[in-house]
């Protein structure tokens, strides 16, 4: 049988290390040999001797997800195998974090990660339930985290001179070292007569990287378990 579907391109390959790579684009193939975490309901292959098993929040963060309809639902992977995950077919990428880094990342655009992290479930300072319920997942440690995004991301800059806004609904993540408020673009009187509706959006000051996705969330789907 010839075709292009069975070139390199798209041929997976046995892995030469333990650990995350990117299969393609919209891929990330995770080389098992102990444990690693990804978002239940994101594994789309595997070989090898390979269990799953859900992984709870926590009370905490059970009652946030509930409050806010977001959250990190996550499976705990274990064994020896080869496991590939995505989501939606949404754009992969593969953060290395080091020791003394933290990320803040949103929920939705968690993918997997190496189980040497940690994470914390944190409410964005700032923002209140009244800013759109924003429970943002914390990273620190030493580990490789996969991100999924729809489309391209764009990373800006933020420097003490110059704060980013974010739209809330398209905020994908932010670097240890920005803080966080809400600003109000718009007076109520403006949106009654029309307004765009972008009357809230995240200020983010300080110095480091804030990383956004091209366009603002859709409506989540109901999690497949």
């Amino acid at each position: 049988m010839k075709s292009d579907l069975f070139s390199s391109e798209h041929m997976a390959q046995p892995a030469h290390a333990p650990g995350m790579t990117l299969q393609n684009a919209k891929s990330i193939k995770y080389a098992v040999n102990g444990e690693m975490l990804a978002r239940q309901g994101a594994m789309i292959a595997y070989r090898g001797d390979l269990h799953f098993e859900r992984k709870g929040q926590g009370v905490g963060g059970m009652l946030k997800r509930a409050v806010t309809g977001e959250g990190l639902p996550l499976m705990a992977v274990r064994g020896q195998g080869e496991a590939w995950f995505a989501h939606e077919a949404q754009n992969c990428f593969i953060v290395d974090v080091e020791p003394g880094d933290v990320l803040t990342v949103n929920g939705r655009n968690i993918l997997c990660f190496d189980a040497t992290l940690s994470y914390e479930i944190k409410t964005v300072k700032g923002s209140g339930i009244a800013g759109g319920g924003l429970f943002n997942s914390v990273f620190t440690g030493g580990g490789r985290l996969g991100l999924i995004c729809e489309g391209s991301p764009l990373v800006i800059p933020v420097s003490p001179q110059q704060p980013v806004y974010v739209d809330t609904d398209a905020i994908v993540g932010w670097t240890a070292q920005l803080s966080t408020s809400l600003h109000r673009s718009q007076s109520i009187g403006s949106m009654i007569r029309g307004g765009s509706g972008e009357a809230v959006q995240l200020k983010l000051e300080g110095e480091g990287y804030v990383i956004v996705r091209p366009s603002e969330a859709t409506p989540q789907k109901p999690q497949q378990h």
